[in-house]
């Protein structure tokens, strides 16, 4: 079987769909079988790509831009993918978008139906988008691919479509998270300027986490001498959110660092008191689950596949009651029983969520087509 992925993702990103596909597709260069697997990108500016084996065939295209391809597949619907990645049986296109194709079977992953739920959330081009053409490409896709049965369940009922090619998959998270070594903890959290005890959230800093209404339940915190850490790069629509950070009364016990790598994200999340997050709706959510897979114990809601994702490992709140929230919140960082349980469980939970496991399943939707 040849198997085509489209990895213009894992090039250009570094968190979300980007980080999905570049795990997935590393972990299928270890998978066991005799399937021939090639990636394709648009290599206008030379970048490269992140992968580095001699089981898979690269394709790089350097003379068209990848955004002068795109617009021709949104507008004329030509030419076809299979144009510039060549013949194979299967092909699989991690981000949403289905292109022409005029050969072979199609895959698509499409992580979660935000975009619908909360238009208001959405980057307005990227919504223009995504309202236009995800239809038309659940419909043409062989098989969808989804983060988890919540997605899943959004899609057939917001989409109408045939659950016969409806895969949920759960993502994993990487092995390297883990507790760190307390030397190397130290570290970090020096280099990072964190001398503080510290509650931590990690992602996009854009509307549809609800970080003012976190920013909300940490001033409300009493007896607690530590600092609210926000970790992420900056969205859409976020300057509402970085005045509520520099308005609040709280305001000099709040952190924004900005992006961090993953190298440092281990001693990020080991070091904190909590991880928190107040999402209204996540596809899947690895933050929340690298944190427990780094024995830190979390509060989270249950927004979109939250409470899947993350069960009984974490403390969930349905709703967004403030009192609640500051309640469970307080329970977490002075009742040392309950941090001890949430610190066991956590780990536990979070080694069920693997890549191999996610490759494996993604090959068996190949198979079937």
């Amino acid at each position: 079987m040849k198997i085509c992925i489209d990895i213009q993702s894992a090039v250009a990103q570094h968190a979300g769909v980007g980080r999905y596909t570049d795990q997935l597709v590393r972990s299928l260069i270890q998978y066991d079988g005799n399937d021939e697997l090639s990636l394709f990108c648009f290599d206008f500016k030379n970048k490269g790509t992140p992968f580095d084996s001699e089981k898979i065939k690269q394709q790089k295209i350097k003379y068209i831009p990848g955004r002068a391809a795109q617009l021709a597949w949104k507008t004329i619907k030509w030419p076809p993918f299979n144009y510039f990645a060549g013949k194979h049986d299967i092909y699989h296109f991690p981000n949403f978008f289905l292109p022409p194709l005029t050969h072979g079977k199609s895959v698509v992953t499409i992580h979660d139906m935000s975009f619908m739920r909360y238009p208001e959330f959405a980057e307005t081009k990227n919504l223009q988008f995504l309202t236009k053409h995800i239809k038309t490409t659940a419909e043409r896709a062989d098989a969808i691919i989804t983060d988890s049965k919540f997605s899943a369940d959004e899609i057939c009922e917001l989409m109408k479509i045939d659950t016969s090619k409806l895969f949920p998959i759960h993502l994993g998270i990487n092995s390297n998270f883990c507790k760190p070594p307390a030397e190397t903890q130290q570290k970090t959290v020096k280099r990072l300027k964190l001398e503080k005890p510290y509650i931590v959230t990690v992602g996009t800093v854009e509307p549809r986490k609800n970080i003012p209404f976190m920013i909300k339940v940490f001033e409300q915190i009493k007896n607690y001498d530590g600092e609210l850490v926000i970790a992420g790069m900056l969205g859409w629509k976020c300057e509402d959110i970085l005045n509520t950070i520099k308005t609040s009364p709280a305001a000099n016990r709040i952190r924004y660092i900005s992006y961090v790598e993953d190298c440092d994200l281990n001693t990020l999340y080991g070091g904190a008191d909590c991880f928190i997050t107040t999402s209204f709706y996540e596809g899947f959510g690895f933050p929340p689950l690298e944190a427990m897979a780094c024995g830190t114990p979390v509060i989270s809601s249950s927004g979109g596949s939250l409470a899947e994702v993350l069960c009984s490992g974490a403390c969930i709140i349905d709703n967004f009651d403030i009192e609640e929230w500051t309640a469970a919140l307080t329970k977490l960082l002075t009742d040392s029983t309950y941090q001890t349980q949430l610190k066991e469980q956590a780990p536990i939970h979070a080694a069920k969520f693997n890549w191999k496991h996610t490759a494996e399943k993604t090959m068996e939707v190949y198979k079937q087509l």
